[in-house]
């Protein structure tokens, strides 16, 4: 097992070494998380989750990952959660069709069973990581849709005539801009209102609970942002009764430069239809725009069967970069593989 608190420097040296060839096998597109960072959010236990993580070694070099986690009691998200393990792994291309894989399986099993999970959830976007689960008799159960917005080919026109639309039709709408981080005084209502508007996205065939967000697990994530001077913008629209019907927010990295993570958009059902979401994804750029010029790409993630977003991203100019599915097995198939 490896542990991150109390790894040598010689342990963190093998393992970035790994995390280089796997990022380059896995997704080289995708920015790099600099050594310090990635060995600083390791090492930072989270209190909420139980995380844990094995390296396999050949020949003195890290040639596999796995890492598993569940929530823990003290997680908000925890009885409706705690049947699910979730578990991401990553064999490098020359140490594969060695059994790697499987080997793993027996330490699966038995972390669900100290944990009593009953279902372990894994998620792909590689052939190889498909073919495997398909072999343990994993069931597809959601797909997720990755896009990219280039910057550099927005219609920015487009963008501000939405604003305008946006306004237009709902006048008595206001939006609300939260820069770098939620005050204080704001996050209990964002944190509630998030967690009713995110338990409305489509889950298709997958098993899951709550999606629960509070101020303790919105003041932990921002401890953790905090580490790298990482930064939060948020949206809202606000009506005139002092509801908030909408969100979307992102999160912009120092260290990833160029590029953005757009996070959430959800507009809640009472107010669809009104183009809510088109005003506040494109006031959300336009902000974006201003205060990080340097910015070439945004990245998104979606449901498959999300067609009302997925449809708002085409019209801004999101193209699919990447797909993945995620895949569910019973502990007892699992058992009876070991």
């Amino acid at each position: 097992m490896f542990e991150p608190a109390s790894a040598s420097p010689e342990e963190w040296r093998a393992y970035h070494e790994f995390r280089r060839q796997r990022h380059e096998e896995e997704a080289p597109e995708d920015p790099w998380t600099p050594d310090d960072v990635a060995e600083r959010r390791l090492k930072r236990a989270d209190p909420y989750v139980a995380d844990h993580r094995w390296l396999v070694f050949r020949e003195g070099r890290v040639a596999a990952e796995l890492s598993a986690s569940t929530m823990t009691p003290l997680s908000p998200e925890y009885e409706s959660n705690k049947h699910l393990l979730f578990a991401e792994g990553w064999v490098l291309s020359a140490a594969r069709r060695q059994g790697i894989g499987s080997g793993w399986i027996p330490l699966l099993v038995a972390l669900m069973e100290r944990y009593g999970a009953r279902l372990l959830t894994v998620d792909t976007h590689d052939e190889s990581g498909h073919a495997f689960l398909r072999r343990l008799g994993g069931e597809p159960r959601y797909s997720e849709a990755e896009s990219r917005l280039d910057f550099r080919e927005v219609d920015w026109i487009l963008l501000t005539d939405w604003v305008r639309e946006g306004q237009a039709r709902s006048p008595q709408t206001q939006l609300e801009l939260y820069v770098d981080r939620l005050p204080e005084e704001r996050r209990e209502e964002f944190s509630r209102v998030s967690t009713e508007l995110l338990n409305t996205m489509p889950f298709e065939g997958l098993d899951h609970g709550d999606i629960v967000q509070t101020t303790d697990t919105l003041n932990e994530w921002y401890g953790r942002l905090d580490m790298f001077g990482s930064l939060h913008h948020a949206y809202l629209t606000r009506e005139s009764d002092g509801s908030i019907s909408g969100m979307t927010d992102v999160l912009k990295h120092p260290y990833e430069t160029g590029f953005v993570h757009q996070l959430f958009t959800g507009v809640h059902p009472s107010a669809r239809g009104r183009g809510l979401g088109k005003w506040l994804k494109a006031a959300m750029l336009l902000h974006i725009r201003a205060v990080h010029p340097e910015t070439v790409l945004m990245s998104t993630e979606n449901a498959g069967s999300n067609a009302s977003m997925l449809a708002i991203n085409r019209a801004l100019g999101f193209r699919r970069f990447r797909t993945s599915t995620t895949y569910q097995l019973g502990l007892r198939e699992l058992a009876q593989l070991v």
